[in-house]
């Protein structure tokens, strides 16, 4: 078995290296914003009462289910007097 350099790993491909110094925060937030997407994001006193994604999926599930249960509750009469 041949071992390595000290060198060869420490390097990185040339094709990960990245230099951070040009980078740019939120450079795509406005055509995200324009276009849309699956990205929703929370208030923090919301998200302070969710631990993850899952149980935030699961509140909005069964606020669904309730709202679809309870339509024909809320539902007025078409009947004309």
């Amino acid at each position: 078995m041949k071992r390595k350099t000290e060198s060869s790993r420490d390097e990185l491909r040339s094709e990960y290296r990245f230099d951070y110094s040009k980078a740019v925060r939120g450079k795509y937030y406005r055509r995200l914003l324009k276009e849309g997407a699956n990205v929703v994001v929370l208030e923090p006193d919301i998200a302070k009462a969710f631990q993850n994604s899952a149980a935030v999926n699961d509140a909005l599930r069964s606020l669904l289910e309730v709202t679809r249960s309870t339509r024909h509750l809320t539902a007025r009469s078409r009947r004309t007097a």
